[in-house]
């Protein structure tokens, strides 16, 4: 990736290595449940978040601090929180695969949200991409089959939570410092889990340790990533790109817990993949 990639090819690119990071942090997520149950895997989350950041910014830690829009930095930070929290409550119940799949369901919101309330452009090639990818989610989710128990309904929340994160992360753009924003997603999730946590503290073992220092560690990655991303373009854009968290989720789940992807799971991911090209070579080509 050079200076010379057209600025939305490096936010799609940005974007994408995103959901990837996200994708292991799932599995870390599914793997250390078991061991700890889902608070601690959140802690983990922010709280390595916060201290990464915390080192990386240290010599500027007052102006990172420093936020034009503090109460939507919170707001956003809140919303996160809660989504993740209700996918992490989702994994320990669920299979990868079908819980990305409902979670499939944020780019839609990300990208209606973005036109009513972000005056963003929702043009014919945007909207097509999304209906596509939509219906190749629906043919992983297949309604009306077991995917749809209680549980199911946990990602759903998260989408929802997810998309409007997703959106004031877009509002507050190059305006906000990526670190700011970094510095408060960490901050909130880790002030209020750190208070929590004490109530929930499970025995911890090396394997576990290792896991929730991945969570950590991948989570802060990939949440730059993004928030570098959705400052270089538009919500709409990037949101059909959402969905290739569903093809690395059919992945992990088969390598790493014997999860078997139905024929109708890899139609569906095959669809998914398509609108995501599609959409690729119509922003990104050169006129």
């Amino acid at each position: 990736m050079t200076n010379k990639t057209p600025p939305p090819k490096r936010a799609i690119l940005l974007a994408v290595a995103a959901i990837f990071c996200f994708g292991i942090m799932d599995v870390a997520v599914k793997a250390v449940s078991p061991m700890t149950g889902t608070l601690p895997a959140l802690w983990a989350r922010y709280a390595g978040q916060m201290f990464i950041v915390l080192v990386l910014v240290a010599p500027r830690l007052r102006q990172v601090a420093h936020s034009a829009y503090p109460k939507l930095q919170i707001t956003r930070s809140l919303l996160l929180m809660m989504a993740t929290f209700f996918f992490f409550l989702a994994l320990g119940q669920i299979g990868l695969a079908e819980a990305t799949a409902v979670m499939a369901m944020n780019p839609l919101l990300i990208t209606l949200g973005a036109a009513l309330f972000l005056g963003e452009a929702l043009g014919p090639r945007r909207i097509g991409a999304i209906a596509v990818a939509l219906v190749g989610a629906l043919i992983v989710i297949r309604p009306g089959t077991d995917v749809f128990q209680p549980a199911g309904l946990l990602p759903l929340v998260a989408a929802f939570c997810f998309a409007s994160y997703t959106l004031i992360t877009r509002r507050l753009g190059p305006d906000e410092d990526v670190w700011t924003s970094l510095f408060y997603t960490g901050l909130v999730g880790a002030v209020i889990l750190t208070l929590i946590l004490p109530f929930h503290m499970p025995t911890f073992n090396l394997t576990s340790i290792a896991l929730l220092c991945l969570i950590g560690a991948v989570g802060t990655a990939g949440q730059l990533m993004l928030i570098h991303a959705l400052s270089m373009a538009e919500a709409g854009l990037l949101a059909p790109f959402n969905y290739t968290g569903l093809i690395f989720a059919v992945i992990w789940g088969l390598v790493l817990f014997g999860e078997v992807p139905d024929a109708f799971t890899m139609l569906g991911a095959l669809v998914i993949a398509g609108a995501g090209i599609y959409v690729w070579h119509r922003e990104t080509r050169v006129a």
